[in-house]
């Protein structure tokens, strides 16, 4: 029965992930910039995440000075540029093809791991980079050669989004031989509030902040899609080995494509769907054999 509530709690975990597209959208709609709605998320994750790191255990808040490259890298590197990315591509191609863009980290994961970490680049693995090639020129419309290719600028902030969302493991992976995995995602997020609102212009748009609307976005921002599934998915993972936690998590690209479909009446062809179905595929299988890696890619979905 505890495994089957671990169970359900990363599914909910990573179905939250997946509803991101929707207050982002509105916040367009609204007036907010990607910036703009980047800060927003960091500084509301940052709020929330320092209530409950207060609540729970304030003896997370002890970091070195000298270790804050590690979070620079974290929060600045990825964060930072993965969202910006990320809800750039939302604005340019839609929130389906942006999501499952995004899910060619895994393959990022494994090729920078080979050059800076020498991991060897298995069988497994290179299946999985060709069926995640595959899968993505099936989604951007290049194979089979349809006429409903995205444009160039939107297949480049979605492949952006992967790299930056990849970058997390790889900074991830030095700062959690040093500290608790909470402490790094509180810092991670403070880092990137810290870098991302001077060049926000927030200040420009304070006016929006008015409408009742927008605070009701920014809590599902920075709570629903943020905080509470990063509790969810680590409240899982005490029980359930992170290899099973990935593939659960896979589910995120679906419920966004689906609240693209029946929230904002987006279409995908059938060449897309099955774009759709190799990604997946693809990170199913470059998680069967993971174990802390998984946990460190998937604690943030930004």
């Amino acid at each position: 029965m505890e495994n089957k509530l671990a169970l359900l709690f990363i599914g909910a975990g990573a179905a939250l992930w997946g509803l991101i597209g929707i207050f982002v959208s509105y916040l367009y709609e609204i007036g907010f910039s990607p910036t703009q709605v980047v800060t927003v998320r960091a500084l509301s994750a940052s709020l929330f995440l320092v209530c409950y790191v207060m609540i729970k255990n304030r003896q997370l808040f002890r970091i070195k000075v000298s270790d804050s490259k590690y979070f620079i890298g974290t929060g600045v590197f990825s964060i930072v540029l993965f969202n910006w990315c990320l809800f750039s591509a939302i604005e340019e191609t839609s929130i389906s093809i942006a999501s499952i863009l995004l899910y060619t980290a895994p393959a990022f994961v494994t090729i920078l791991s080979r050059l800076i970490f020498k991991e060897s680049l298995t069988t497994r693995k290179v299946i999985a980079l060709i069926t995640t090639f595959v899968g993505c020129s099936f989604v951007i419309g290049i194979l089979p050669n349809t006429n409903e290719s995205i444009s160039l600028y939107g297949f480049i902030l979605g492949l952006g989004s992967g790299l930056f969302y990849a970058l997390y493991s790889i900074f991830g992976k030095f700062s959690l031989k040093k500290y608790d995995s909470l402490t790094v995602t509180v810092y991670t997020f403070l880092f990137a509030a810290m870098a991302v609102t001077p060049f926000s212009g927030l200040w420009h748009v304070l006016p929006l902040f008015s409408d009742i609307r927008v605070w009701f976005y920014i809590i599902g921002l920075g709570f629903l899609s943020t905080m509470l599934p990063f509790l969810l998915y680590t409240k899982g993972l005490n029980t359930i080995e992170s290899s099973r936690a990935s593939i659960i998590a896979t589910i995120e690209p679906v419920v966004a494509a689906l609240i693209g479909f029946m929230v904002f009446h987006e279409k995908l062809n059938l060449w897309q769907y099955m774009g759709v179905a190799f990604v997946i595929a693809a990170v199913i299988i470059t998680s069967k054999k993971s174990t802390k890696k998984a946990l460190i890619s998937n604690e943030l979905s930004l």
